[in-house]
């Protein structure tokens, strides 16, 4: 790790002044500080925003929910408001990483996270994310965590975030500050797939911060989604494939609308709107739900050979997309908080 200066911002004003020059910022820091003991990150300087008050979680007029940017993953996912009125949301954080890791990591820093590619942490070998136009060695290599959906020549790495599925599907956005003046980023506009620039994770410009996220009111859905989520082991490991499903059912039992976003499978959580309108109008039956997962899955390519091939992602997405929205469909199960600690 390299020797680097360490200030403290005591609010926005001077956080987002001190932006630039070889700066990063900090705020958990469970991700930012791997990459430094890593050596694939080398900061002049660390700037800690832990004193800005970004760290709120309440209801907007509107009904909408703003979560704090400083705010903890664990304290967001066991806020009232948020287990209440946001079950999905509740259920991907507390899905993601450790209890000790979910009590440091910030929301915002969340959003931020860099992909868990092997060869990205593997500072011993070329990585276009790390320096652009060494080669992916991802691509004919080892890709079982890897995209099948978004992927370019020049990576296949895949968004590590549960968290951010949730979001995708709940349709938020990210407020962001600069000395200019803040913005408003829809969810689906903050991450960037590859393309001919994978060193380039989100659309946020090197001199804003992350102040909130903003989730539309969304109780039409409240009462039937599910968060499902399959990995290697059943605690502390990233999605092979996980599915934020929300439906909203009238009366008659039949399906108003429907939300549906993947996770583990591409460069950032993945949606398509043309598969959750095959849902509009229909009975919440697997026949409809088998269509869905065939139109969210249309162009899915595996990756990599023999072993290290995640060819098995694509029956495995379309079984998950299926049974998500059956659980969605038999309704939410909450979050008390009490089982869950």
């Amino acid at each position: 790790m390299n020797a680097f200066d360490y200030r403290v911002a005591g609010n926005a004003d001077i956080a987002m002044a001190s932006l630039g020059g070889g700066a990063k910022v900090i705020a958990g820091g469970t991700n930012l500080l791997d990459l430094m003991k890593e050596n694939l990150l080398a900061p002049d300087r660390l700037i800690d925003i832990n004193r800005v008050p970004w760290g709120g979680i309440e209801a907007l007029p509107d009904g909408s929910v703003r979560l704090g940017a400083l705010a903890r993953n664990a304290a967001t996912a066991y806020h009232p408001l948020v287990r209440d009125t946001l079950p999905l949301l509740s259920s991907a954080i507390l899905a993601g990483a450790s209890p000790q890791i979910r009590n440091m990591a910030s929301n915002g820093g969340n959003l931020l996270q860099r992909t868990r590619c092997y060869y990205f942490y593997d500072a011993g070998v070329p990585c276009n994310k790390r320096q652009p136009g060494s080669g992916c060695p991802a691509i004919g290599g080892l890709a079982r965590q890897h995209a099948i959906l978004g992927a370019s020549s020049h990576c296949i790495a895949t968004h590590p975030s549960d968290m951010c599925v949730a979001l995708a599907a709940l349709e938020a956005q990210v407020h962001v500050r600069s000395t200019a003046g803040p913005r408003a980023v829809p969810f689906a506009a903050f991450h960037r797939l590859p393309g001919e620039a994978p060193e380039r994770d989100t659309t946020l410009g090197d001199d804003e911060l992350i102040e909130s996220i903003v989730v539309p009111p969304s109780a039409q859905y409240a009462q039937h989604s599910a968060y499902l989520k399959l990995r290697e082991r059943q605690s502390y490991a990233f999605a092979l494939v996980s599915v934020a499903a929300m439906l909203d059912m009238d009366s008659a039992g039949r399906v108003r609308s429907a939300r549906v976003a993947l996770g583990g499978v591409a460069h950032k959580p993945w949606r398509d709107p043309q598969a959750e309108d095959l849902l509009a109008g229909q009975a919440p039956e697997r026949a409809a739900f088998e269509r869905v997962a065939t139109q969210l899955l249309q162009g899915a390519q595996p990756q990599g050979r023999g072993p290290g091939s995640n060819a098995f992602k694509l029956p495995m997405a379309h079984r998950a997309v299926v049974r998500a929205l059956e659980t969605a469909r038999d309704g939410t199960v909450r979050n008390t908080g009490e089982n869950l600690r």
